[in-house]
């Protein structure tokens, strides 16, 4: 397919849309024909996806973002004082903490082009934050084994086990959740609900506000409850998007928790918080785990 025939694809829908889960759409096709992957023509592709986003008038804004979330985040005390639970580096003789990352829900980047380039962009953030590529850690039901050995090319760490976002946070992490499903969103805040853990998370993903606007707010509350809680306390900072990459980059924003909102919440709300069920969500726009299917 061409570039230009490519471009057409990626702003074929309208804007302001906002796509679902990639993991639900890709699911039914991902045993078949994901599985003939070249690995290094596709790595070739993603590489050449790199150069192109990095010389868009879109891109300074979004490395600059990621920079002040950055800060704040390593600047966040750890859940564990234990210095022996961080990934240290020296810097002019200092010790520094260094960012991780975690991405769910990518979708199959090597047939869908939306994908690929929200891979590109992934590496350049992981660039831009100083984030070494291997403790960027990726996971999506929809990965063939071929995607998988291009993500391992590319110097990423695959993930083997399907999380449901329900990941621990010990250290400053940023989060790449692009267009994923709201119960992932949840679990994530779920996992990590606390005025320790959250400071530490930095998402790139959809707006939260956004989430609330779409929804009734006595479902937003009962089926999402963390998401609709963090609405009012974390700080978020809209990405701009070009008309060319509506569908890639809608309604993508970078969430932070500042520590001074979190504590203005009553200490019960933090109190032995139940871990989310789902059961008025029919459409859950989330893969489960084989052990929850």
């Amino acid at each position: 397919m061409s570039d230009a025939g490519e471009k057409w694809q990626v702003a074929r829908r309208r804007k302001g849309a906002v796509s679902k889960s990639k993991s639900l759409q890709l699911a039914s096709t991902s045993s078949c024909c994901q599985e003939q992957v070249d690995v290094m023509k596709t790595v070739k592709r993603i590489r050449d996806t790199v150069s192109e986003l990095v010389c868009e008038k879109f891109w300074p804004e979004w490395k600059d973002q990621l920079l002040v979330a950055r800060s704040t985040s390593l600047s966040a005390p750890p859940e564990n004082k234990d210095t022996e639970d961080l990934t240290v580096h020296k810097e002019n003789g200092r010790l520094c903490k260094e960012l991780g990352c975690v991405c769910y829900g990518l979708g199959s980047f090597s047939s869908c082009v939306s994908a690929r380039y929200q891979l590109a962009m992934l590496l350049l953030l992981l660039d831009a934050g100083q984030i070494p590529l291997k403790e960027c850690y990726v996971y999506d039901p929809a990965f063939s084994s071929g995607e998988r050995d291009v993500l391992r090319e590319l110097g990423l760490t695959v993930l083997t086990e399907n999380e449901e976002g329900k990941r621990l946070t010990t250290r400053p992490t940023l989060f790449y959740l692009m267009h994923c499903g709201k119960a992932l969103y949840n679990n994530l805040l779920w996992k990590n609900w606390s005025v320790q853990c959250l400071p530490l998370m930095i998402i790139i993903g959809n707006s939260f506000s956004g989430m609330w606007d779409r929804m009734i707010e006595r479902e937003f509350k009962r089926d999402y409850r963390y998401i609709s809680q963090a609405v009012s306390v974390c700080e978020e900072k809209q990405l701009p998007c070009p008309s060319h990459l509506i569908d890639v980059f809608s309604d993508t924003s970078v969430i932070t928790f500042p520590t001074s909102s979190l504590n203005e919440l009553a200490k019960s709300t933090w109190t032995e918080p139940p871990e989310p069920q789902y059961e008025h969500c029919p459409d859950l726009e989330i893969i489960l785990s084989e052990t929850q299917s």
